[in-house]
């Protein structure tokens, strides 16, 4: 009986329970026509396609199928927004350690003097190297005196002597600018923080003018 049942097409209910539901593919294609398949729809390939049930009721929805160039485009722009998000999470974090590094402006401007007075210190001591140069120089020349009308004349050990501190003289004074340009660049350095530094302390400042304590708390 039931094989008859199953030729005639009047298969028992619970039969029928078991045959799995069946998918319907629907999309509007480049045309504007509605189209509706058992798989998916090769028309609709660049574009976004409904899956619904026998129902009819949408069960999810699979988005156009992108060309290799396409691919490669979107990985790129992927790359570039996740290059962007690590970006602003480093601006923060750097913004956090300005803020617990320099608390208010007398900090800032205390280390700012002290790295100045460092270089300061440093091109003092070159100048004392100089003075010194200068001294030896002196006594130098006195011996050189003897060869005034011919210089040429003088001992090459005398004449090395001359060389090695006119060299040495011109050291310390490249040395000395050198640190002159490294003033500069401190000062700019902390010129740029102190700004960025007001814009981070009075966001600080209204943040906390915002922010309401719990009832009871006071």
């Amino acid at each position: 009986m039931l094989c008859a049942l199953a030729a005639s097409g009047m298969a028992p209910a619970w039969a029928q329970q078991d045959k799995p539901a069946q998918e319907v593919y629907t999309c509007i294609d480049k045309s504007g026509r509605r189209i509706t398949a058992d798989r998916p729809i090769a028309d609709c390939i660049d574009r976004e396609q409904r899956i619904l049930d026998h129902t009819g009721a949408e069960r999810r929805r699979i988005g156009p199928t992108l060309t290799e160039h396409e691919r490669a485009a979107q990985e790129v722009q992927r790359r570039k927004e996740a290059e962007q998000r690590a970006r602003i999470a480093e601006e923060r974090r750097r913004e956090r350690v300005l803020l617990a590094r320099y608390p208010d402006e007398a900090t800032h401007r205390e280390e700012r003097l002290n790295a100045l007075a460092q270089v300061d210190e440093v091109v003092a001591v070159a100048h004392k190297r100089i003075a010194d140069l200068r001294g030896e120089r002196k006594r130098i020349d006195v011996e050189l005196e003897f060869y005034r009308r011919d210089p040429a004349k003088a001992p090459a050990k005398l004449q090395r002597q001359i060389a090695e501190n006119d060299e040495a003289v011109a050291e310390q004074q490249r040395f000395i600018a050198a640190q002159d340009q490294e003033k500069r660049r401190i000062a700019q350095r902390f010129d740029a923080e102190l700004a960025q530094l007001r814009q981070l302390w009075a966001a600080q400042r209204a943040s906390a003018e915002q922010w309401t304590p719990p009832p009871g708390t006071r």
